[in-house]
């Protein structure tokens, strides 16, 4: 929370959002920040502007702060607290005034200021889940890519005559991919693995002559 922003609330609205945030798993810093929040959940930062008092007199400075803020912070919204008729018909005349454009950023207007702090963090958790699901989906589509090269790997490798999956994997762990075992001497391999020297003749010949690998037995 930004110290400014804390000197000009309701020392028990101030309870609320600490008590709120305890709950809810948070812990609250009070810091000099540009924004009035910023959110870290599961590894994004949100950002939030939070107007508790819309005057309607006096609206430029909110949106000259929100046209500067926007461009610093990608995850950033805007939280207004608008009780009134007046203040919604003050808010809505305003945005379009200043060349606010839908969803840039996403201003999430509110009836109290405790609805206001509930829907922030409900957004910033969110956010935080979102993109703990696209870093899961991530891992899992890597882990499906290694095993589908792992599964290729063990086609072409146990393609050599005489070698079984036991084998592949032991080439694997010593020499690593199929180009480093082509590379590979006889010795080398026998040096590094725990195949036969028959096997280890076979797998340097097949993989450099011709005669081997262009007519390869796949099992």
């Amino acid at each position: 929370m930004r110290n400014g922003w804390k000197g000009d609330q309701h020392p028990s609205f101030i309870d609320f959002i600490s008590t709120f945030l305890t709950a809810n798993s948070f812990r609250l810093n009070f810091v000099p920040i540009a924004p009035d929040f910023i959110f870290n959940c599961g590894g994004m930062s949100v950002a939030f502007i939070f107007v508790t008092n819309w005057d309607c007199n006096n609206v430029a400075p909110i949106f000259n702060r929100v046209q500067k803020l926007k461009t610093q912070f990608s995850h950033f919204y805007v939280v207004i607290t608008l009780p009134a008729k007046e203040e919604i018909d003050s808010f809505i005349h305003s945005y379009f005034k200043f060349g606010m454009v839908i969803g840039k950023p996403t201003f999430v207007p509110v009836k109290d200021l405790e609805m206001g702090f509930e829907k922030m963090v409900k957004i910033a958790h969110s956010s935080g889940a979102y993109k703990q699901q696209r870093i899961e989906e991530k891992l899992k589509a890597e882990r499906k890519q290694l095993v589908q090269g792992m599964n290729f790997y063990l086609k072409v490798v146990t393609s050599i005559p005489g070698i079984d999956n036991h084998d592949a994997n032991a080439l694997s762990q010593a020499l690593g991919s199929v180009q480093a075992i082509a590379k590979a001497s006889k010795e080398q391999i026998l040096e590094n693995t725990d195949l036969s020297t028959d096997k280890a003749e076979m797998v340097s010949r097949f993989l450099r002559d011709p005669n081997f690998y262009l007519r390869p037995k796949i099992n």
